[in-house]
């Protein structure tokens, strides 16, 4: 780590950053270097901005144009979809294998049956009754199929909502066209983030984890480099059915939100859509199943509970520089 005060004015770095929206979610993309002017780094940005754009237009399932609303309602038909789609959709059955169905993005229809049918940019999640919150029968085996060479994907009867692992992918595919040709990248999109190389003190990036029950402070300080973080939190998106809070995070066993006893968790990997999986698929595990599922799939997470208890394993000490209850 480089003490910021050592370094001379010959080595600081040009910074620029840049702000939009996408994916329901505030984009920041921060970028440092010692060779590019600020004019040319804003419009190297200004690529990324687009490439977050062209994620979300394609794997949204609020717009029914989107390629994955038309894979959705071709089913078990082969049909035509963008590149970004497919690999966004190839990465989830990656994801759905390698957490031994643990992640499964065929919740689309559990979301639109508790209310959450339309962005909450474009108005309130529509009301339900109780009976949306039955416990719906287990899925079967998920075997979509792609078709690289002709730009197709068949998904099957059951619609998928890409979601977070849509934005996880959106993080990765920026961090992939700039980090190149910057010294330090910060690809940040509504609690993914990519932090790449160093700040323009020369340091770490450091991320503040927040508190999902609304402190005026973070709950953790991590410090990165070459790594993702993503996290999992009911505190943005939950509303209420009869009455009965519910939240986003729908549990594929069951059609819905779980990760009983839990507020967020938060994961780091080495890219962020593996991050945004973990993070998911350990909070579903609950309060009473993350510390043992977080140690037999070797993940470093953090977790704040619904008692407002910090929690953290051994593995995440490396990156922990900060915890709000010390």
């Amino acid at each position: 780590m480089v003490d910021p005060a050592s370094v001379s004015l010959g080595t600081l770095l040009n910074e620029a950053q840049l702000v939009g929206h996408a994916m329901g979610s505030r984009i920041s993309l921060t970028a440092v270097s010692t060779s590019i002017r600020r004019a040319e780094l804003v419009d190297l940005l200004g690529v990324g901005m687009d490439e977050f754009a062209a994620v979300d237009r394609e794997c949204t399932r609020f717009d029914p144009s989107s390629s994955l609303m038309r894979a959705n309602r071709a089913g078990e038909r082969w049909v035509e979809v963008d590149r970004r789609c497919a690999e966004a959709l190839q990465a989830a059955e990656t994801a759905y294998t390698a957490t031994g169905h643990r992640f499964d993005p065929r919740v689309h229809d559990d979301l639109v049956r508790l209310g959450y049918d339309r962005s909450r940019r474009f108005g309130p999640i529509s009301p339900r009754r109780r009976d949306a919150l039955s416990r719906r029968p287990a899925l079967p085996d998920w075997q979509p199929e792609f078709d690289h060479a002709h730009g197709r994907v068949r998904i099957g009867p059951r619609a998928v909502d890409l979601g977070g692992i849509a934005k996880g992918y959106g993080v990765d595919q920026v961090a992939s066209l700039l980090s190149r040709s910057v010294d330090g990248l910060l690809v940040e999109a509504g609690g993914d983030c990519w932090c790449g190389g160093v700040t323009a003190t020369g340091e770490p990036w450091r991320i503040a984890v927040e508190d999902p029950h609304g402190g005026p402070g973070p709950v953790a300080v991590l410090a990165l480099t070459d790594r993702a973080v993503a996290t999992s939190s009911t505190r943005v998106c939950s509303w209420e059915v009869d009455g009965v809070e519910v939240h986003h995070l729908i549990d594929p066993r069951t059609g819905l939100p779980g990760g009983e006893g839990l507020a967020a968790v938060t994961v780091v990997a080495i890219g962020a859509m593996t991050a945004e999986v973990w993070s998911k698929v350990l909070f579903l595990e609950g309060v009473d199943g993350i510390a043992k599922a977080a140690d037999d799939f070797g993940v470093p997470c953090l977790w704040v509970d619904t008692e407002r208890r910090l929690h953290a394993t051994a593995d995440m000490s490396r990156y922990l520089i900060w915890r709000g209850d010390e």
